[in-house]
């Protein structure tokens, strides 16, 4: 069988080379382009009018900022106000406080002293009536002596001659210095002179007054004699002791603007009085 044949075209001599002419764009493109540049004008538009109104905005707040600034102001004036306010309760209460303290220390401090006040008063009356008690005591004594005196003037001293070794030693120390703890040879005080004249005869007698009150034994003023240890006080806590010499009188180592003395016992009557010999 035979194969038909294909009929042959002949082709230009340009027919392979591109043409520079641009191709024709049909009417449904050209619609696309135009809906497409349509809405980006839109776009544009609703941009461009929002953004004259965020334009426009900060004018708005621009008008408001005085407001609020001002609202700034008061509150910070009011926290101000609020912090002195309590700076100044603070000091006040510090101030309070500081007093209260003083207070309360002036009060100590007058307890104190009131305390003292009352302690010093009632030394004072306690030191009165002891000295209205020996007041007393002389009183007692004066009278006492005075009638001794009137029954006998002189009063016998003792046998033993060791009663006048201890008055002569005695009245050789008359004019000597009154020296508190003084033991002689040339000043004494009046239990160290007592002391001294009773050791010429042997007779031990402890250094100070209080003891010597008690040493020996116990006479009655009345009963007095020479050589008898004369005290002034309570017996076991007497302040000052004596040698009676007879005749109304003692010696002993006064005082120091006297020094050692004879003195009238009238003048200033003992206590009691105690022998050793």
């Amino acid at each position: 069988m035979e194969e038909p044949l294909v009929p042959l075209v002949p082709m230009s001599h340009t027919a392979h080379i591109r043409s520079h002419r641009k191709p024709r764009r049909n009417a449904p493109s050209l619609a696309m382009r135009a809906g497409v540049a349509g809405g980006v004008l839109s776009t544009l538009a609703v941009a461009a009018a929002a953004g004259s109104a965020s334009a426009a905005e900060p004018v708005t707040q621009t008008m408001e900022l005085p407001t609020l600034t001002a609202d700034l102001a008061n509150q910070v004036a009011q926290s101000a106000d609020a912090t002195q306010q309590a700076a100044a309760d603070y000091q006040l209460q510090a101030e309070r406080d500081a007093a209260a303290a003083k207070a309360a220390k002036q009060a100590k401090a007058d307890l104190a002293d009131a305390k003292k006040k009352a302690e010093a008063k009632k030394k004072a009356e306690a030191a009165r009536k002891a000295a209205a008690a020996d007041a007393v005591s002389r009183s007692s004594a004066r009278t006492t002596l005075s009638a001794s005196a009137s029954t006998s003037t002189n009063v016998a001293a003792p046998a033993s001659g060791s009663v006048a070794t201890v008055v002569a030693f005695l009245k050789a120390q008359v004019g000597d210095a009154y020296v508190m703890g003084g033991t002689g040879p040339n000043a004494w005080d009046c239990s160290g002179l007592v002391q001294a004249a009773f050791k010429q005869v042997g007779v031990d007698l402890p250094r100070v007054s209080q003891d010597q009150s008690v040493s020996g034994t116990p006479v009655s003023l009345s009963n007095v004699q020479v050589g008898d240890i004369l005290y002034w006080g309570s017996a076991g806590s007497a302040y000052h002791v004596g040698v009676y010499i007879g005749n109304g009188q003692y010696l002993d180592a006064a005082n120091p603007s006297k020094g050692v003395v004879i003195q009238d016992l009238s003048g200033y009557p003992a206590t009691g009085a105690v022998r050793v010999l």
